[in-house]
């Protein structure tokens, strides 16, 4: 990647900054999914009212599993996350896929209840679930194997090249996914194995990322009450009280999610009828972080890029984080004060289309260096977002970022995927993801 043209140190002026700064190719990182709220440990309490007094308690109650959604969606964000991608074996059919999935939803939907799998070896790892969540996406080549591509959504497919993708295949594709987040990491490993290890026979690991949030919570967030919709993420006040996460950069990230059940509705979930009603698409993108550049670039400039301040969140035009901003206004030089190429701009103003709304629950990661590695570092962000349809949300969000976002100097894609989650189990025990996809 290229050196900023961002002059390093606190002198640099606004429009010596705009002047200066070519838009260079890469992609976007998308802003993350703001932090936990209330869910329910079966017995009816909140989850924040027992084992979570500090930033380090790990809570053991758990999310509910069967619903009308997936679990791990519109969920809070947990404190860790494992999203692996599988390649289904050579010659598996429809009645193999049946089988993977009856086994995956019914050992998952034991161990997010804090019961042990059905071929569980420790089961005592399974007893406090910390908010473990298992949420399942189809890929394009579970519905050829199913035989069920005359139900496959138009849009599950690659998304097309954007300008300053370094894709790498080690990050792209797969037959179905798991992405398994929860806030105790024993836990959410011994999920893990436990799917991989029930599932072996029918599919074999293609790529898995694991990533992780800033979950600092402060006294008196305790009461998050709310509805299905404040799972999406913090409420204004919430969010000042618990503070959004931030990202590798150290902004904020998770400002601008849907935070409501009608946004979610409008944003997210498929409408009905048909096979597909109550899922949503899901974007898994790896984005990675050229920090050494980053750390040249002072503050103001930081902030310029991303249209925010970095202390607060809050737009550059004043406020604070969910302040609406101000896109019109101009500063004493003429300019606007939130530059037209900024980060916030192009993702939220310049895109007005309301269809162009999207669940951002991304997650950083921070990679052990190579050996010999120059860049003595390998972060980033595993961006997940969902959505109805991604040619209407983010395929144009991307296009328009990847064209002109000053962000682009620090980051690239370099990861890729595509999938659709099914709807909710409602069915009971015996019910399990994408039932009334296979089965037809």
């Amino acid at each position: 990647m290229s050196e900023p043209a961002v002059p390093a140190g606190p002198s640099v002026t606004r429009r010596g900054f705009l002047a200066g700064v070519g838009v260079a190719s890469a992609g976007v990182s998308v802003a993350a999914v703001a932090s936990a709220c209330s869910v329910t440990d079966g017995t009816g309490r909140d989850r924040s009212q027992a084992g979570n007094d500090g930033a380090d308690a790990v809570p053991a109650q758990s999310v509910p599993f069967d619903g009308e959604h997936q679990a791990g969606i519109g969920t809070p964000a947990q404190r860790h996350n494992v999203t692996v991608a599988f390649d289904l074996r050579r010659g598996a059919g429809r009645r193999e896929v049946q089988r993977l999935l009856r086994i995956w939803t019914g050992d998952a939907r034991r161990m997010c209840g804090g019961r042990p799998a059905l071929a569980d070896l420790e089961p005592e790892l399974s007893a406090e679930p910390a908010n473990l969540t298992v949420t399942c996406g189809f890929g394009e080549g579970l519905f050829r194997a199913a035989g069920r591509e005359d139900v496959r959504p138009a849009w599950l497919a690659p998304l097309p090249a954007f300008r300053g993708d370094r894709l790498d295949p080690r990050w792209g594709g797969g037959d179905i996914v798991l992405q398994v987040c929860g806030d105790d990491r024993t836990t959410l490993s011994h999920a893990l194995r436990v799917l991989v290890r029930g599932g072996a026979d029918y599919a074999r690991p293609r790529w898995t990322q694991r990533g992780f949030l800033d979950m600092t919570r402060r006294d008196g967030d305790g009461d998050r009450g709310g509805d299905a919709g404040a799972a999406s993420g913090l409420s204004p006040d919430q969010a000042g009280r618990a503070g959004t996460p931030r990202n590798l950069f150290g902004f904020k990230d998770g400002t601008v999610n849907p935070r409501t059940a009608a946004e979610l509705d409008d944003q997210v979930w498929i409408p009905g009828p048909g096979p597909t009603a109550g899922g949503t698409a899901m974007i898994v993108r790896r984005i990675a972080f050229d920090m050494p550049a980053w750390e040249e670039v002072d503050r103001d400039s930081r902030e310029v890029a991303f249209g925010r301040t970095v202390t607060t969140g809050a737009p550059l035009t004043g406020g604070e984080e969910f302040t609406p901003a101000d896109f019109d206004r101009l500063g004493d030089d003429g300019l606007p004060v939130i530059d037209r190429h900024s980060h916030m701009a192009l993702a939220t103003h310049e895109g007005r289309d309301p269809r162009q709304r999207m669940l951002r629950r991304a997650y950083n990661y921070d990679e052990p260096v190579s050996a010999g590695d120059p860049t003595l570092s390998d972060s980033g962000l595993i961006f997940t977002c969902f959505q109805r349809d991604p040619r209407e949300s983010f395929i144009p969000v991307q296009r328009r970022l990847a064209e002109g976002d000053r962000l682009n100097q620090w980051i690239t894609h370099v990861g890729s995927a595509v999938f659709l989650c099914p709807p909710g189990t409602t069915g009971g025990d015996t019910d399990y993801w994408g039932r009334g996809l296979i089965e037809g």
